[in-house]
């Protein structure tokens, strides 16, 4: 399902028939150091990673990860979208590209467009996103869009801390 377009992307809703460039993107070395291994070795793994993910949460909330394509030719580039964790109070942006997409302002581009859909379409409020302290690439595109860094968190105890940014909506 279509959820939103950019001049140049199209932002919808994963599918099990994206599950090649799903395992592609979470075992890349970048989102293996910032976000995590989620232990998909395999095109099932990768379903079931879309199915218990952001399939659930499209279900049970009506919003989630959205694959980042364009609009030209179809190719995937990326995820980006809202996700509502365990941990945090505020739904948060989240945003992962794979490395030969980066620098081309797809990640702004669909993170602007995320935001200002959770925001007027969603009626959020408030807006948070989370990343590694190290991350200097998301921390950019995070203040780009507006976001301002409020404080080092931990989701879990036993978890390393992120920093946490936010946007207010007044």
């Amino acid at each position: 399902m279509k959820v939103l377009e950019t001049e140049r992307l199209l932002l919808r809703w994963l599918t099990v028939d994206d599950a090649e460039f799903i395992m592609a993107l979470v075992n890349e070395p970048s989102w293996l150091r910032f976000i995590g291994d989620r232990g998909v070795r395999s095109v099932d793994d990768a379903r079931g990673y879309i199915a218990n993910g952001p399939a659930a949460m499209y279900a049970r909330l009506g919003f989630g990860l959205f694959l980042v394509e364009r609009r030209d030719d179809g190719v995937p580039v990326g995820m980006c979208g809202l996700i509502k964790r365990d941990g945090l109070d505020d739904v948060d942006i989240g945003f992962a590209f794979l490395p030969r997409f980066w620098g081309q302002g797809y990640a702004l581009e669909s993170a602007a467009a995320v935001l200002a859909y959770g925001q007027a379409e969603l009626g959020f409020k408030r807006i948070v996103a989370i990343t590694s302290k190290d991350n200097d690439r998301s921390i950019r595109l995070l203040e780009s869009i507006g976001m301002t860094f409020e404080k080092s968190i931990r989701l879990r105890a036993e978890d390393e801390e992120v920093k946490l940014f936010a946007l207010q909506q007044a």
